[in-house]
């Protein structure tokens, strides 16, 4: 991921700040294994890929410093939506794991303008399996 989000004006590194806290996140909170991060693939990138037992769980990460552009949440387009479960499936494809139950969650970073993280939010099964393309 590069220094800044985008549009979002966010100040340089706080992109790959929010990214650090969700990683913690999801190793101390959640108890998952982190398998990789910032996957790409011609169809997009999945900022974390995390496994539970044999569960493969997609993570995008949201961060933000204030509510001008609203929750993270409300930054997942049906394109962006669409592209995550793409390059989900493509993954599960290099690991032999097509089969594999897998879902994408949603992990909102919100954190102070001197990058002190204020919450963290996780949203499981952000994108909804009845939007997921079949296999």
């Amino acid at each position: 991921m590069s220094n800044s989000s985008g549009n979002l004006n966010l100040p340089p590194g706080t992109g790959r700040s929010g990214e650090a806290a969700a990683r913690s996140f999801v190793t101390n909170e959640l108890a998952l294994h982190i398998a990789e991060l910032n996957f790409r693939a011609r169809e997009g990138e999945v900022d974390i890929i995390a496994k539970s037992d044999d569960i493969f769980v997609f993570i995008e990460v949201k961060t933000r410093t204030n509510k001008k552009f609203g929750f993270g949440v409300e930054q997942i387009s049906t394109r962006k939506a669409e592209r995550l479960q793409a390059t989900g499936q493509r993954y599960l494809e290099k690991v032999g794991a097509e089969n594999a139950d897998w879902r994408i969650d949603l992990i909102s970073v919100e954190m102070d303008k001197s990058g002190r993280v204020l919450n963290v939010t996780h949203i499981e099964n952000a994108i909804e399996e009845s939007t997921q393309p079949s296999q």
